[in-house]
């Protein structure tokens, strides 16, 4: 078996994909507040920039910038996916490896990571989780799912309202 490796770019911005381990789950739409609190406990001790998020039901998407003397999103990412699944009342039935790991079987165990190049990989990435609802098929336009950064950028004056995130990568 082949270790994976992750890239340790101190002060990096990172595009990230975390799923749950129940694709077909609303989970993450349905205790978003407690995500959001999970984020921000971990902000407080670990900071980070988010740079676009967007919470769908079963995964989410986020771009981070690191403190120029950090390159630990892993731990970040440890933390809040912990806080968020203690958060949550036990789930009935885990499978034995998940119990020997102290899993609730919430997450799946990895999550896809990408080193943001330059300014037009961020401008992509910041399109494609700012679309990603409509691609999925949840609302018809970027601006009308309420758990995206997508809202941020628009009162910022950084996006327009209309006609904003309307491709995809």
């Amino acid at each position: 078996m082949s270790r994976y490796r992750r890239a340790k770019i101190k002060g990096g911005t990172f595009f990230f994909t975390v799923t749950l381990d129940d694709r077909p789950s609303d989970l993450l739409v349905r205790h978003v507040d407690l995500l959001r609190r999970a984020c921000h406990a971990v902000r407080k001790g670990r900071p980070f920039e988010t740079i676009a998020i967007c919470v769908l039901p079963d995964h989410l998407h986020a771009i981070w910038s690191l403190p120029d003397d950090d390159a630990d999103f892993s731990m970040r990412w440890n933390l809040i996916k912990g806080g968020f699944s203690r958060a949550l009342p036990a789930a009935a039935l885990r499978s034995p490896s998940k119990i020997t790991r102290r899993e609730k079987g919430i997450w799946q165990r990895r999550y896809w990571e990408h080193a943001i190049r330059d300014d037009a990989d961020l401008e992509r990435h910041v399109d494609y989780i700012h679309f990603n609802p409509v691609k999925h098929g949840l609302v018809t336009r970027a601006g009308d799912w309420p758990h995206s950064s997508f809202h941020r950028d628009v009162a910022r004056g950084q996006l327009p309202q209309e006609g904003a995130a309307t491709r995809v990568m």
